[in-house]
């Protein structure tokens, strides 16, 4: 691989070599200490290059397609500040599991500490939060050096995908000159026959992490536990974006049905929507509907179950959090890394495998047993309780009672009811993934929900949806609050320059209104100012400022306003005004309404 100077060899090795593990994205922000790097990627056959002129939004923009897809996107921005930038996209990241290859290029040893401009210490600027760490050799036409960063490269990549996938720091420095102008014998021709042009067939170092999966004997205690309940349960949190892919939803739906357990599908589990619904429904044993989504509500209501089967990271509703904990019960726990994610510390036990390999390996020990009785009476209780559930909300969510009360609640409804098949649907936190869950009727389309869970920020929401949008040809709708609408504006400019269309569905609240549901709400002040923080934006201007079509719905029109924009090319800002404080009364009085509509004897 020739070159004309040592920063520009460099650059194109160890572009070359993580092209060769299989990195198919970058994104990268402009900087001159990076050009190296950027240089080499721009010029690279086999890597898609998405540019951000602001590095919070490349970071969350890289999230976001790494998230839909499940491998590494590439990150790379200069010296400096800008590297600080990428760190909450890296902490959500961490926290979600989210494969993520973090290059920041750096100042030569000499220069640091040493007051030069722009030099900061990058030195595991992340801390505890990417799966690996290591600072690159300083450039140079030496065949060991770059043997160490081929095969530093391809271990960094195949860290951020491995049994505990999430992101990965290469501190990268380089001295002038950045651009590829010709120093003369800096790099031998003859250097090019070496490692650093050649490299390997593949990866220099091909890296396999294994699937985590249990013993013939460790099934034991959980088949007995199976067999012997008479209330199991299945509940499944967020999925990691490994799982999106690994685990077979109707494995779990036949799995379920043999053992008469319901599921609880959390909306970002990818078991609340798919074709799996509709055949599980077809398929019930007892005629019922194994996969259930309205047990926010209604969950408190019901007796506690006997065996529980959890994995995904902790589930959305709150109410099944507490329910779960307070539930005198055998609670399984599998995750692939063997790490804890369940806040309530009440799971007795924590299988170290992968949730695929386990339900496959459960579904092979079933089949060879089968001496399962399913327990068809303690389904019957949950599917009379959602029947009742979607009931009650249907009729609560009539035209004529949204007329007068306008509820963000059937926003969400239709957005999953309407949504097309198939499609991306990210929803923002604080109110829109709470009533994402509470309003998102279990469905046979197949819709991947996404959303920021790992550490549950409203930054970088519209770069992130807009990122995991460019992986896909699906749909793209994100739905926003405009707090968090307002906060990552500048991830806007990705629409253009990165060619993603999207739904946008703007609920527009004034403010905080999750904070309504805190204690602090009867303190006035400083609840106001200070909490709800209502700020008096209108934002078509800022629409019209990124070239989005921007739209003023009634609510009661917001079903035929989001089909016109899902049949429409280009991106469509559909802004609807809700009243907070009105919108948090009317979930607790639907929820009211709902527990008292379940009959006595499914109590």
């Amino acid at each position: 691989m020739s070159a004309p100077n040592r920063s520009t060899l460099w650059g194109r090795t160890l572009v070359d070599e993580l092209a060769s593990g299989g990195l198919e994205a970058v994104c990268i922000a402009p900087g001159s200490r990076s050009t190296p790097l950027t240089v080499a990627f721009a010029a690279h056959p086999e890597i898609d290059v998405y540019s951000h002129l602001d590095e919070r939004s490349a970071a969350y923009f890289a999230l976001g397609r790494a998230r839909r897809t499940g491998e590494a996107t590439a990150l790379v921005c200069t010296s400096g500040t800008a590297a600080a930038n990428f760190h909450p996209a890296v902490m959500e990241a961490d926290r979600a599991r989210v494969p993520l290859l973090v290059l920041t290029a750096d100042r030569p040893h000499e220069l640091r500490d040493s007051g030069a401009n722009q030099t900061v210490d990058q030195v595991k600027l992340y801390g505890d939060a990417v799966r690996w760490y290591a600072e690159l050799p300083d450039p140079e036409a030496d065949e060991r050096k770059v043997r160490n960063l081929r095969t530093t490269a391809a271990r960094a990549l195949a860290e951020t995908t491995g049994t505990d996938p999430g992101p990965v720091h290469l501190n990268c420095p380089f001295r002038k000159p950045l651009e590829p102008l010709e120093v003369p014998d800096a790099v031998p021709d003859a250097f090019a026959e070496t490692l650093a042009g050649r490299g390997r067939e593949g990866a220099f170092v091909e890296t396999d992490s294994g699937t985590r999966t249990l013993t013939a004997d460790q099934y034991d205690p959980l088949l007995e536990a199976l067999t012997e309940a008479e209330r199991p349960l299945i509940v499944a949190g967020p999925a990691d974006p490994a799982d999106l892919s690994a685990l077979d939803p109707g494995t779990v739906v036949d799995i379920a049905d043999r053992i008469g357990a319901p599921i609880l599908a959390d909306p970002l589990s990818n078991l609340r929507f798919g074709p799996h619904v509709e055949r599980a429904a077809e398929a019930a044993s007892d005629g019922g509907t194994p996969v259930y989504g309205g047990y926010d509500v209604y969950i408190d209501e019901l007796p506690d179950p006997d065996v529980v089967l959890r994995f995904g990271a902790s589930p959305t509703s709150k109410p099944l959090r507490h329910a779960l904990r307070d539930a005198d019960a055998r609670q399984f726990l599998f995750d692939p890394a063997g790490a804890w994610r369940e806040a309530t510390f009440t799971a007795t036990e924590l299988l170290a495998a992968s949730p695929a390999a386990v339900f496959e390996g459960l579904c092979e020990r079933l089949e060879a047993t089968d001496d399962s009785q399913a327990p068809t009476a303690w389904r019957a209780r949950f599917d009379a309780a959602e029947r009742r559930h979607w009931a009650v909300r249907d009729e609560a969510l009539e035209t004529d009672t949204l007329e007068a009360d306008p509820f963000e609640g059937a926003v969400l409804a239709t957005i999953f009811e309407d949504a097309p098949d198939p499609a991306t649907v990210f929803v923002s936190n604080s109110m829109p993934i709470r009533d994402a869950d509470r309003f998102g009727r279990p469905r046979s389309a197949d819709l991947t929900v996404l959303a920021n869970r790992g550490a549950s920020g409203i930054d970088g929401i519209a770069s992130t949806a807009l990122g995991a949008g460019s992986a896909t040809d699906d749909s793209l709708v994100l739905v926003t609050g405009d707090l968090a609408f307002y906060h990552d504006s500048n991830g806007l400019l990705a629409v253009d320059r990165c060619d993603v269309d999207a739904t946008i569905v703007l609920l527009n609240n004034d403010g905080g209104g999750i904070f309504h549901k805190l204690p602090i709400e009867a303190f006035e002040p400083p609840f106001t100012d200070q909490f709800k923080t209502p700020h008096g934006l209108e934002f078509d201007s800022l629409a019209e400022f990124y070239d989005l079509e921007f739209e003023r719905v009634d609510p009661v029109d917001f079903a035929s306003a989001y089909r016109r924009s899902l049949e429409r090319d280009g991106t469509q800002v559909l802004a609807l005004e809700f009243d907070s404080d009105a919108n948090h009364r009317r979930r607790d009085t639907l929820e009211t309404a709902v527990r008292e509509s379940i009959d006595d004897d499914t109590r």
